[in-house]
């Protein structure tokens, strides 16, 4: 090490290449180092932390705050003789009073005999009126067994003509489930994310044993009663205007392998209110998925940068509509590794949330002139700012990654402004409930083996299952 070290200081041409060579190397290894960093930030608040993205405004900078005054301040006045603008309305303080639908059963609490006389002059007391209040009270769900007794008739002159009545249609030929405990088991696993297993254990306190494996079968007959419903709600969401769509990775049990491995987990969302929502699940991440679903589309389509939907906007029948909530996320994840530069592109974000709340009760035009007024300078902003840091952030430093998704995805992104039909991003509850039933129960989908299906938790299908996730 000496002989070399001497050998360089005789040369100043090597020793400055070497050190040009140690520094890129120690560039190099901090980047890793903070990529690592951020990424371990980010699985400890996955594991531990808040799931909340909401922004603190104390959180918000000094420098940001003067972008709001100057706003504010080139803003014109409001007339003085205009009414100021309703508020937001203030939720009610104390217990709110129980549905009316609910049925009530009446207990009457009246005096004991020997307290029904006036104690100071002996005389009986009389009913001058009722104090009323009301408790809540759950009764909780039972199995019951449902005789069916067909009628049975001969003739009895021959003796030789035996007739019998014939049976309803039930959820299940031949089969053992009642439609109230077919729908409760389907539900149970789907809506309120309870896998198979716990329902075995919820069916056994109530003194009836049965398998997982017949749930199982259950499950995948109750699909194809559903199956006109699913086409029926996958027509009325291809007949919107508006479609938003996103996916989640779901873990999926596979027979061939030791471990699971991602399925995923496409949710389609339609412009009706209440909105048709439609799931769909695919075995990989791949572009087929989406096409399957939306190659007869036509209108907007409100989604993340994932390229497999370039195909479908390059047919021109589906125009691109980026979501604003993705390109958030951006930011708040680089929010740890340079909190200057994120809140601040949080604080932009968040007054174009602002104006897109008031503008919510407007009418569609309304809505898009508030928006050019009002959203658009703090877009201009926005985008020079943008500009700006594109030279001065690493490109793969978190902060320089939401910097190029913001500024690639910007065209998309703006797009709501001078649409009457589209939102700044849409929902997440939809595929929100799926992460549920995916992180809330250790869920799983199974995958079965070549062959018959058996206890698997995807409903199948000729050409691919969809199903919400669930461990069976």
């Amino acid at each position: 090490m000496a002989t070399a070290l001497a050998v360089l200081l005789e040369n100043p041409s090597d020793l400055q290449q070497y050190c040009t060579q140690l520094l890129a190397e120690l560039t190099a290894k901090q980047q890793l180092i903070d990529k690592l960093t951020h990424e371990l930030a980010l699985f400890r608040r996955y594991l531990y932390g808040r799931r909340s993205e909401q922004l603190d405004p104390g959180q918000l900078l000094l420098e940001f705050a003067s972008w709001v005054q100057a706003m504010n301040t080139a803003a014109p006045a409001p007339d003085a003789g205009d009414p100021p603008p309703p508020g937001r309305p203030r939720a009610g303080h104390g217990r709110k009073p129980l549905p009316a639908f609910l049925p009530r059963r009446r207990v009457e609490h009246a005096l004991p005999e020997a307290e029904c006389t006036c104690p100071e002059c002996g005389t009986p007391l009389v009913k001058i009126g009722e104090e009323t209040s009301e408790q809540l009270d759950y009764q909780p769900a039972s199995l019951f067994v449902t005789e069916h007794v067909r009628s049975k008739y001969a003739c009895q002159a021959c003796e030789s003509h035996v007739v019998t009545a014939t049976m309803p249609a039930q959820p299940i030929d031949k089969g053992r489930p009642g439609p109230g405990l077919l729908a409760q088991v389907i539900t149970a696993k789907y809506a309120d994310h309870v896998p198979l297993n716990r329902q075995v254990d919820i069916f056994a306190r109530h003194g009836v044993a049965l398998a997982r494996q017949t749930l199982c079968d259950w499950v995948a007959e109750g699909a194809a009663l559903v199956e006109p419903l699913y086409h029926d709600l996958l027509g009325n969401v291809l007949a919107s205007k508006v479609i938003h769509t996103d996916d989640t990775s779901v873990p999926v049990q596979d027979r061939e392998q030791r471990q699971t491995r991602d399925g995923r987990l496409w949710v389609y969302v339609g412009d009706t209110s209440p909105p048709d929502i439609v799931y769909d699940y695919t075995a990989t991440r791949s572009r087929a998925g989406p096409l399957a679903v939306l190659g007869a589309f036509r209108g907007y389509l409100q989604a993340d940068a994932y390229a497999g939907y370039d195909a479908l906007y390059a047919t021109g029948r589906v125009v691109e509509v980026g979501c604003w909530a993705h390109a958030r996320r951006y930011f708040w994840d680089a929010k740890a590794a340079d909190e200057a530069r994120a809140l601040l592109a949080l604080g932009f974000i968040q007054q174009l949330y602002r104006v897109e709340a008031e503008a919510k009760e407007l009418d569609p035009a309304a809505r898009r002139a508030r928006r050019q007024a009002q959203a658009g300078p703090v877009l201009e902003r926005f985008k020079r700012w943008l500009d700006e840091q594109a030279d001065g952030v690493l490109p793969r430093s978190p902060i320089g990654e939401a910097v190029h998704y913001a500024r690639a995805q910007w065209a998309a992104l703006t797009r709501y402004v001078v649409s009457r039909l589209t939102t700044m991003s849409p929902s997440g509850r939809c595929v929100g409930c799926a992460r549920a039933g995916r992180t809330g129960s250790s869920a799983a989908m199974t995958r079965a083996a070549p062959g018959p299906p058996s206890c698997t938790a995807s409903w199948p299908r000729a050409r691919r299952t969809r199903s919400m996730s669930g461990r069976t």
